[in-house]
């Protein structure tokens, strides 16, 4: 819906409110947290307040808005007593949310940062590496972790945020959660920066740039792929790496398919800011006893195409991988547990025959 010039211009201004805030906030955490290395993402303290102009890379650039009522130049950092009355709100507003709290409930029940199913590997983002192709370590609290183990403690710390007693651990949990939506070396983001602040106040495009590591250039690598499902322990034949949030130019014929098929990317667009780069609205992966399927949507454009085209329903399916003969119930995950609970049941059985263990009546 269109809005009339007033609205626009108040949403605009809580916009740009609470961007200052985030900004704030964003600025204490890195204080308090210097082992994320990420001091340079504290900007505010970079701000020439009278000149309205930011000093980045050594750089100087002029502000786009140089009107910055909330800020304090002395203490850039520190919240006013209106935004802390907000933020304050906002926190009241998130934890009392029953449907939140479920929701975020269901994740930590339900949800990992990986996933290991059937010889299949599926992880949201990158698995950091440095140019050579080899696993950066990277630092988590005084202690480095590189691959695998770096996913393992990231995960740790997440649930430590909701479940920790120790009141220092759940800090700690709370901040990476932080941490692995914006730092450099989380598996999560994979870029250099995350540029909001530029985006938002900068109009030089080269400061809008968000590099990706080096991961993102290595995907048709054998070795890098074979590196990578070394370290899960995932062995033996028929192996993918799943891939999520990696955009796919379909419209530019580029594959989701990656490193002769080990790599499935299986987001490609499915956010709709992504649609007009990629051309298309995501990817399925379909993947049952017969083989492995990829669905390429189209994006959906109104409910009345939809109605009218059944636009909402047309995907272009890619066959990854058909196999001769079905895969049984025995040969996946699900089967290995259920002869492993079996082998278990037959021990349990011998005990009582054997008069090692005696019914109760």
């Amino acid at each position: 819906n269109k809005l009339n010039p007033a609205e626009q211009d108040l949403n605009m201004k809580m916009h740009k409110a609470i961007a200052i805030i985030q900004f704030k906030l964003e600025g204490q955490l890195l204080m308090r947290r210097k082992e994320f290395k990420m001091a340079d993402r504290a900007l505010l303290e970079d701000i020439d307040y009278d000149e309205g102009t930011i000093c980045l890379g050594g750089k100087t650039y002029e502000l786009l808005d140089k009107n910055f009522p909330t800020i304090d130049p002395d203490n850039p950092y520190e919240l006013s007593k209106e935004e802390h009355e907000v933020v304050e709100r906002l926190v009241s507003a998130f934890v009392n949310c029953e449907k939140l709290q479920r929701h975020m409930q269901l994740l930590l029940k339900k949800g990992s940062l990986y996933k290991i199913y059937n010889r299949n590997l599926l992880y949201h983002g990158c698995i950091p590496l440095n140019e050579d192709g080899s696993f950066r370590e990277v630092e988590v609290y005084g202690k480095s972790y590189k691959g695998k183990e770096l996913y393992d403690v990231l995960e740790t710390y997440v649930r430590k945020a909701f479940v920790a007693l120790d009141k220092e651990e759940k800090e700690k949990g709370k901040d990476i959660l932080w941490f692995i939506w914006s730092s450099p070396s989380s598996p999560l983001f994979g870029k250099d920066k995350m540029a909001t602040f530029e985006r938002y106040f900068l109009a030089e495009e080269e400061t809008h740039v968000e590099n990706k590591n080096p991961y993102y250039s290595l995907l048709e690598s054998d070795k890098v792929a074979e590196q990578i499902m070394k370290e899960f322990h995932i062995t033996g034949d028929c192996r993918h790496i799943v891939n999520g949030h990696v955009p796919v130019h379909h419209t530019k014929g580029e594959s989701p398919i990656k490193c002769g098929g080990k790599i499935l990317i299986i987001d490609g667009g499915f956010s709709k800011a992504y649609q007009k780069e990629t051309g298309i609205a995501g990817y399925t992966l379909i993947y049952n006893s017969w083989g492995m399927i990829l669905a390429a949507h189209e994006p959906f454009t109104s409910a009345q195409e939809a109605i009218t085209k059944g636009s909402d329903i047309l995907s272009e399916s890619i066959l990854i991988k058909k196999t001769s003969e079905r895969k049984t119930v025995e040969e996946t995950d699900t089967g290995i547990k259920i002869k492993e609970r079996i082998a278990e049941l037959q021990e349990l059985l011998e005990a009582y025959r054997n008069g090692l263990l005696i019914e109760k009546l």
